[in-house]
C-alpha cells in the first residue's frame, strides 16, 4: 500500500477545514464591506497621524463613503443642515484657489487685453466674459477680480470708470442665471424639488435662460445703456496706503532658473503678474540699454518693479531668489533648512517708512549697512515718485520711502524704537503658488464637467474639487 506524503496530507486537510469554516459560518465578504473596512483603516491612520487637518480628513471620509457607493449622497451629507450650503462652501474654496494661484488675475488680464481701446469692443468682450465666469464662481468674487483691470482700462483709454464698472456689475449678476451654482436661490429650488420627490435641476438646466439674459444685457448696454450711464471718473490720485503697489526689489538668477537664456522682453512677457525690469546687472556691472536681444546668464541680478504678492512669492519660486537674502544666507539663520526659510519668509517680512528729518535721508542703503547697524536686511523699496534704476544698495533714501525688511524679533523691536523710522507694520504681500495655476484650472474644470455629466451629484463633485484644491496645495 502506498504511503501518503505527510506534507500533502496536511495541506489537503488545511484547505478542507478552511472551506468547511467558510461554508458553515457564511463568511463570504462583500465588496462593499471590504471598501468600508479600507475607508475605516485609512480614516484611523489619518486621524491618529494628523498628516492632514482633521476637518479635511472628515470631508475625505464623506467623499470616500459617497464615491465608493457605501452610502448614497443624501446619507453621506445627512449630517449637514443643507446641501446648498455645501455647494456654496465648495464654490468659495474653488474660487479662492483660482485667486490664490493668480489664475483669476491672469484671466482678468486676458479679458483686458481682448477688450481693446474702444468702448464698444470693451463692453462686447467684458460683459459676456464676466457673465460666463460668474456662472461658476461667486459673482462678488469675479467683480472684485475684474475691478483693477477695468480701472486700468479706464485710465489707459480715457473711458469714465462708471461706464465700465456698472456694466461689469450687471454682467456678473446676469451670469448667475447660467448655472444653478451661480446663485443660492437656484440651489434652494433644486433642494425643494428633490424633497418633493421630483428630479432636481441639472447644473446647466437654466443655461438657456441665463445665456439669453446675458446676451440681452450686453446688447442693451451696447446700443442704449451706454447713453444712460453716468460719466464719472475715478480719483486716480487715491491710493491704498496700507497696500502699496510698485515695489522695487532685486532677484538673482540661480543655475536652475528657467529665465536663463531669455531676453528681458521674453522674461517680462512670460510673467503672470505685474513684473517690469528696471535694471540689469552682471558681475556687479550694469548692462547698457537697450537690452534688445541680449540674453541672461546664471548669476545675473535683475532690479524689478512688482506688486507685494509677487515680492512675497519670489523666494518660493524655483530658480530665482531675492538677491539680498541670497547674499547673506550664510549669516542669517545658517542652521535652518533653506526650504523652511523660504516658507517662513512672508511671515517675517515687515515694512517701515523713513521718517521726516531722519538721519538716513540722503544716505545709500549700502552705506548705512542695515545688517550691521540694525540686524535686518532690506529686500524691497517703495517710493511715491521717481523710478529706481540701480541696485538697492545704491539707492539714496528719501523722506517717505517705504523699506521692506526681514529680521528677528530683537532687530525689529530696535527698528520700531528708532526715531528714523515710522509705522513698523507687517508686509501686506501674500505668497501665491503661481506655478499651480494650471492645476487649479484643471481641477475646477474637472469638477464642473463631472457635475454637468451627472456622473456624481453636484454637491459631491464640487466638494471633491474643493478637497483636491486643498490637498494639491
Amino acid at each position: 500500500m502506498q504511503t501518503a506524503n505527510p506534507g500533502s496530507l496536511h495541506l489537503f486537510i488545511g484547505q478542507d477545514i478552511w472551506a468547511y469554516i467558510i461554508e458553515k459560518m457564511d463568511l463570504a465578504i462583500e465588496t462593499n464591506q471590504l471598501i468600508l473596512f479600507a475607508i475605516l483603516i485609512g480614516s484611523i491612520v489619518l486621524l491618529f497621524t494628523e498628516w492632514i487637518r482633521l476637518d479635511l480628513t472628515a470631508i475625505l471620509i464623506i467623499l470616500a463613503l459617497s464615491l465608493s457607493g457605501a452610502l448614497g449622497p443624501e446619507q453621506a451629507l445627512s449630517g449637514f443642515s443643507s446641501e446648498p450650503a455645501i455647494i456654496l462652501a465648495s464654490i468659495f474654496v474653488l474660487s479662492g484657489a483660482l485667486y490664490h494661484t493668480g489664475l483669476s488675475e491672469q484671466m482678468g488680464n486676458w479679458i483686458k487685453d481682448l477688450a481693446g481701446k474702444s468702448f464698444t469692443r470693451t463692453i462686447g468682450v467684458v460683459m459676456p466674459s464676466v457673465a460666463l465666469l460668474s456662472a461658476f464662481t461667486h459673482h462678488v468674487t469675479i467683480t472684485a477680480i475684474m475691478l483693477p483691470a477695468m480701472l486700468k482700462l479706464s485710465r489707459e483709454n480715457g473711458i469714465p470708470a462708471s461706464k465700465l464698472l456698472m456694466p461689469l456689475s450687471f454682467a456678473a449678476s446676469l451670469g448667475t442665471a447660467i448655472t444653478i451654482i451661480g446663485a443660492p436661490a437656484f440651489l434652494i429650488a433644486d433642494g425643494l424639488l428633490k424633497q418633493a420627490g421630483q428630479d432636481g435641476l441639472g447644473i446647466f438646466s437654466i443655461a438657456p435662460i441665463g445665456l439669453i439674459l446675458s446676451i440681452a444685457g450686453t446688447i442693451f448696454f451696447l446700443f442704449l445703456g451706454r447713453y444712460l450711464l453716468p460719466a464719472r471718473r475715478g480719483n486716480e490720485k487715491s491710493i491704498d496706503h496700507f497696500r502699496l503697489e510698485g515695489y522695487y526689489t532685486e532677484l538673482v538668477l540661480l543655475p536652475d532658473s528657467a529665465l536663463i537664456g531669455k531676453t528681458i522682453r521674453e522674461i517680462e512677457e512670460r510673467q503672470k503678474t505685474d513684473f517690469r525690469v528696471a535694471a540689469w546687472y552682471r558681475d556687479n556691472h550694469p548692462r547698457e540699454k537697450p537690452y534688445g536681444q541680449k540674453k541672461t546668464q546664471a548669476g545675473d541680478v535683475l532690479v524689478i518693479r512688482t506688486n507685494p504678492d509677487r515680492l512675497a512669492t519670489i523666494e518660493q519660486e524655483r530658480g530665482i531668489a531675492l538677491q539680498p537674502l541670497e547674499k547673506y544666507k550664510d549669516i542669517v539663520s545658517p542652521d535652518q533648512d533653506n526650504e523652511t526659510n523660504k516658507e517662513e519668509l512672508s511671515s517675517r517680512l515687515v515694512q517701515s517708512v523713513v521718517a521726516p528729518r531722519s538721519d538716513l535721508i540722503g544716505k545709500t542703503i549700502g552705506k548705512i549697512n542695515f545688517l550691521q547697524k540694525y540686524g535686518v536686511i532690506i529686500v524691497g523699496v517703495w517710493r511715491s515718485k521717481g523710478l529706481l534704476r540701480s541696485e538697492l544698495s545704491r539707492v539714496r533714501l528719501r523722506e517717505g520711502d517705504v523699506l521692506v525688511m526681514v529680521g528677528n524679533d530683537t532687530s525689529l523691536r530696535q527698528i520700531s524704537e528708532d526715531r528714523s523710522f515710522l509705522m513698523l507694520v507687517p508686509f501686506k504681500g501674500e505668497p501665491k503658488p503661481l506655478h499651480k495655476a494650471r492645476l487649479a484650472g484643471a481641477i475646477m474644470l474637472l469638477a464642473i464637467l463631472v457635475a454637468a455629466l451627472n456622473l456624481v451629484p453636484v454637491e459631491i463633485a464640487l466638494m471633491a474639487g474643493a478637497a483636491a484644491m486643498i490637498l494639491s496645495g
